[in-house]
């Protein structure tokens, strides 16, 4: 069976606020980063899996995002998917 890598990215909601964000920004503004306007904060998460394809890889990122890996009421998701080739 096929081995796949998701490269998935979760962020706040535009309009949810970011707290972490604005600390990173302030505290950039205090090293001298006065041009900061605006630092959203999320994360990565790197997963690899066994599919039988790259569209069942991609279902079941898509379910492992809306069940667990984001929180679909504030944040949204994004990702890739790529087959590993052995090498």
């Amino acid at each position: 069976m096929p081995t796949f890598q998701a490269r998935i990215n979760v962020m706040l909601k535009p309009l949810v606020n970011d707290p972490q964000g604005l600390a990173v920004r302030d505290g950039l503004h205090t090293l001298g980063f006065e041009g900061v306007s605006t630092v959203r904060v999320g994360k990565r998460i790197e997963v690899t899996l066994e599919a039988s394809d790259a569209a069942a890889a991609e279902s079941a990122i898509r379910s492992m995002c809306e069940q667990l890996l984001a929180n679909p009421v504030i944040e949204d998701f994004r990702f890739e998917v790529g087959e590993v080739v052995a090498g």
